[in-house]
């Protein structure tokens, strides 16, 4: 790595991200790996800056009904700690000014976050910023104008320069549109201005479903001016298809892609391989930020022989305190607890370690197993908030040994990923895109036991530093994949963790130990810094 002194400028462009809990700007795993990014640069010294939007919303809360129904509620989120840039830019959206008002977040450290704002008065639309993911169409590329475009004036008007522009997800694309017209206007050719603006642009892909990737109808785009007084409806569709595909556009407009995890890499090949015209798809893992979900007793413990058991166990009543707090459950110290923590859809399985009542019911009964669930579904996601409603419905069912966390935030992820003895994920292979609480799982002595899908692959050493079932099959038949994946986790789950747990304490303490050492340095947000900056920024 050279002297960060001679390291490219970047700005680096999402829609959100997970600084503290009661920062309420993040939804999930993509926030998360924003405010981590953000810390480590701070913490390492990089040349960078963030560009994101000051949602007064946020995601919302959701919490259960009395009923066991899953309801949002929208509080006014205020931070008295964001100081005023004193800058405000315009962006013209269904064809009026929109002022966007400039925030400067350092809470995390030392690298700068500017959040733009329209809940400014005189805006009649001030509500873009209100929710995030919130609303339809019009109003998500209302919020991607204001992230891409508003964000590159912001960085202007602050007199900030930039050397490359990282859009984390296709969100941020608007951002290009900008590059582009900027370079129009001072005279260049629509053609020569596209190449030049690719030059300076590198964007990172998550979604591993293509579905699941944001696309909008061309005409709406122009309708809400997302085409920037550059674009036509040709050239939109040359560049993001039509209907036109963030992706699609993202992967056209930059220099160099990457995804998140070296599973990930070939599934967006396989996944966008004929897409014409394309940047390049490499793999670079995501990590974590070890001084926010790690706790050094445990990094210590490892490196120098230390008592690994006795500090475990002491996180693991911090987490049943916790429960019984929130829940007025209080599970058993001396029981083999489970901690599974996923966005709830389809392809995460969420309940599906209870899919063979039979295998399972005698082991939650009888107290000899204990499973704590968290997570959040879209707000929007009839079916995401169905798969909560079952695991609290299982819940009832097993009142003593199934705990449902209502309302996930990042307090509930430090307490699971610090005290659960072992680390549930079953997503369907390969529709994981990298998964980092695994590895915040992993890094505190909790083993993980998983698919072999997004970053495990890269970390396995079965029965060494946690388990893996399903051997990597894939299928399109969800039945079959489904059938062997229950197979494998019954298997491993009953003849392997749980004698292991309860017979050999000196063989799972190992474990945890070699899960730590393994993965500390691996799977650090250090190690994924250096990797953009030398395979991704210099590019």
């Amino acid at each position: 790595m050279a002297k960060k002194s001679s390291l490219p400028r970047v700005a680096y462009f999402c829609m959100e991200y997970a600084l503290q809990s009661d920062f309420k700007l993040y939804a999930g795993g993509l926030g998360i790996l924003a405010g981590d990014y953000m810390k480590g640069a701070s913490d390492h010294g990089y040349p960078m800056v963030g560009i994101g939007i000051k949602w007064k919303q946020g995601y919302g809360d959701q919490m259960i009904t009395k009923k066991d129904k899953v309801v949002d509620t929208y509080p006014i989120n205020r931070y008295p700690f964001l100081k005023d840039t004193g800058v405000t830019v315009t962006v013209k959206i269904r064809q009026r000014d929109v002022k966007c008002k400039v925030w400067l977040d350092r809470s995390h450290g030392t690298v700068p976050l500017y959040l733009l704002d329209t809940d400014v008065p005189g805006n009649e639309d001030g509500w873009i910023t209100g929710q995030l993911y919130g609303w339809f169409g019009e109003e998500r590329v209302a919020q991607e104008m204001v992230l891409g475009i508003g964000g590159v004036r912001a960085l202007r008007a602050l007199g900030i320069k930039v050397d490359v522009y990282h859009f984390n997800e296709g969100h941020a694309l608007f951002a290009g549109f900008e590059l582009v017209r900027e370079k129009v206007k001072k005279g260049m050719p629509y053609a020569k201005a596209l190449k030049a603006t690719s030059d300076q642009i590198v964007f990172t892909t998550h979604t591993p479903v293509v579905q699941g990737n944001e696309s909008h109808y061309i005409s709406r785009l122009m309708y809400m001016g997302a085409d920037n007084g550059v674009f036509d409806e040709k050239k939109l569709e040359a560049l993001g298809g039509k209907p036109f595909n963030m992706t699609v556009g993202a992967l056209r407009l930059s220099k160099k892609s990457n995804a998140v995890a070296q599973l990930h890499g070939v599934t967006a090949n396989k996944m966008w391989k004929g897409v014409k015209g394309r940047s390049e798809i490499i793999a670079i893992t995501n990590a974590i930020h070890r001084p926010t979900w790690v706790d050094q007793r445990m990094l210590d413990a490892a490196e120098k022989g230390g008592d690994l058991w006795t500090i475990h166990q002491d996180n693991k009543r911090k987490l049943l305190n916790f429960i019984k707090e929130r829940n007025g459950v209080m599970l058993k110290e001396d029981s083999l607890l489970i901690g599974f923590s996923r966005r709830a859809v389809p392809y995460k399985r969420s309940d599906f370690i209870f899919s063979d009542k039979k295998k399972v019911a005698a082991l939650f009964n009888s107290g000899k197993l204990q499973i704590v669930f968290a997570g959040k579904s879209h707000p929007l996601d009839d079916k995401g908030k169905q798969i909560v409603e079952n695991i609290i419905a299982i819940s009832r069912r097993y009142p003593t040994s199934v705990v449902f966390l209502e309302n996930y935030d990042m307090t509930i992820g430090n307490m699971l990923v610090r005290g659960s003895d072992i680390w549930l994920n079953n997503p369907r292979r390969p529709q994981e895109a990298s998964g980092t609480s695994g590895m915040k799982a992993a890094m505190n002595g909790v083993p993980n036991l998983s698919t072999l899908d997004g970053w495990w692959p890269e970390a396995c050493d079965h029965g060494v530093n946690g388990w893996q079932f399903g051997n990597g099959y894939e299928s399109k038949d969800d039945k079959k994949l489904d059938a062997n994946d229950r197979k494998g986790l019954y298997q491993v789950l009953l003849n392997e963790v749980i004698p292991t747990y309860y017979n050999d304490r000196t063989k799972w303490v190992s474990i945890m130990r070699a899960s730590i050492q393994s993965t500390r340095d691996t799977f650090a947000v250090k190690r994924m810094l250096e990797e953009y900056y030398d395979r991704l920024y210099k590019a």
